[in-house]
């Protein structure tokens, strides 16, 4: 008789579960946004260990925080369409069908979905997807499903192609069958981009917001008014700062600056405070990268406030704040900068449906071509690399003012 069994199938496959919940824990310090015993269970069974390996990796090279969460993400949901639509993991590399059948079943034709049920993704494979917490159920009795965003098939095929090329393989992501089968496919999929905010935070808007943090008639404001006051303050003024830098944003990014004068070509102007925000790595940016923003004048007033009645001498700029007025140690999560601003908004008497974080980023440019400032201006502060994204606000700011629209008035 042998010495010893083999190991049992059930045996090996706890064995794997448990070095991929143990490597999923060690990423959860670095990316607190898969915390937690539901979504490590999900991920467990979802990815492979060459995966959670191939984003422990990308981890370590100091991939950004909203990449790395925006490549597990993906990358769970690749994993679990593919055991969804061929009932096997993920092959690496991926061969060109496959591509081409991920994009089929998220981009199709909604009108021709509604005679074809066959057309687009098949509905075991949505079912499936469903059960595996990947895929909103369809709503409304007899309701249609709709096609993905074209946006976030793109993204889908990114995140795909970037961790073919972080495990030292060539993706066919650019092959001529999938380029044109994405272009095709985008055509007819039938929904418009629409804004991250429906609503800019224009110069009037953000006026609003700032009047509900000034307290009350029988109170000062509170901690949680002066980091609102200030944390919207920062977010319009250094460019519309994303939600993810500003919850970022630590105390060694800031350096306070001489003050400058209010008109840039008048010295004896009124002279006001300035400060600089060291920005760092940013979504579209290296961290060795000169990409500082200037601050002036009230941004840099409620800043100060701000960090003295903290008060805060180092990390975190803008801190959870509990019930009792305590200003916690932690810095606020991007989602928390979402709730600020809808909150405000809700306390201003607008609609918080209508307004996000990215409002911010938006409304500094309308504000800026309401204002007729010289678009190349506006972006060495908000620090668009593309003209193309911000001529857009532009364009947009400009329509009512068109001569030729009023051809016929």
């Amino acid at each position: 008789m042998p010495d010893s069994l083999p190991p049992s199938p059930t045996a090996s496959l706890d064995e794997s579960a448990a070095r991929k919940t143990e490597a999923l824990d060690s990423l959860a310090a670095i990316l607190p946004a898969l915390a937690g015993p539901e979504r490590t269970d999900q991920l467990v069974a979802l990815l492979s260990e060459e995966d959670i390996a191939t984003l422990r990796h990308l981890a370590q090279e100091g991939i950004g925080e909203n990449s790395l969460r925006a490549l597990t993400s993906d990358c769970s949901y690749l994993e679990g369409w593919c055991l969804a639509a061929r009932g096997e993991p993920l092959p690496w590399p991926a061969p060109v069908p496959l591509i081409l059948k991920f994009i089929a079943h998220h981009l199709w034709d909604p009108e021709r979905r509604k005679t074809d049920p066959a057309h687009g993704i098949p509905e075991d494979v949505a079912l499936a997807l469903e059960d595996l917490k990947l895929l909103r159920k369809a709503k409304g009795d007899g309701a249609h499903r709709a096609p993905h965003a074209v946006t976030t098939v793109q993204r889908r095929l990114a995140s795909w192609s970037t961790l073919h090329r972080w495990r030292g393989l060539q993706g066919a992501f650019s092959a001529p069958d999938v380029r044109s089968a994405m272009r095709l496919a985008s055509r007819v999929a039938g929904r418009p981009r629409t804004r991250k905010s429906r609503r800019a935070v224009t110069a009037d808007l953000l006026e609003q917001l700032l009047a509900t943090c000034n307290g009350t008639d029988y109170a000062a404001p509170s901690l949680v008014d002066l980091r609102d006051k200030a944390l919207l303050l920062i977010g319009f003024a250094s460019g519309g700062r994303r939600r993810s830098e500003l919850a970022g944003l630590r105390l060694s990014q800031i350096v306070w600056e001489d003050p400058l004068p209010a008109d840039p070509i008048d010295p004896g102007s009124l002279l006001l405070p300035a400060a600089s925000l060291q920005l760092g790595r940013t979504k579209t940016e290296d961290a060795s990268d000169d990409n500082a923003v200037l601050l002036i004048g009230r941004p840099v007033e409620a800043l100060r406030t701000w960090l003295e009645a903290a008060p805060i001498v180092e990390g975190a700029v803008f801190r959870a704040i509990d019930r009792w007025g305590n200003v916690k140690a932690r810095g606020l999560t991007p989602q928390s900068v979402n709730a600020i601003l809808k909150s405000r908004c809700a306390l201003a008497g607008l609609d918080p449906a209508e307004f996000s974080a990215h409002g911010l980023r938006s409304g500094f440019l309308t504000e800026a071509a309401n204002r007729d400032i010289p678009i190349q201006d506006a972006m060495q502060q908000s620090r668009h690399r593309s003209l193309a994204q911000a001529s857009s606000y532009y364009n947009d700011a400009g329509r009512s003012r068109r001569r030729s629209a009023r051809m016929l008035g």
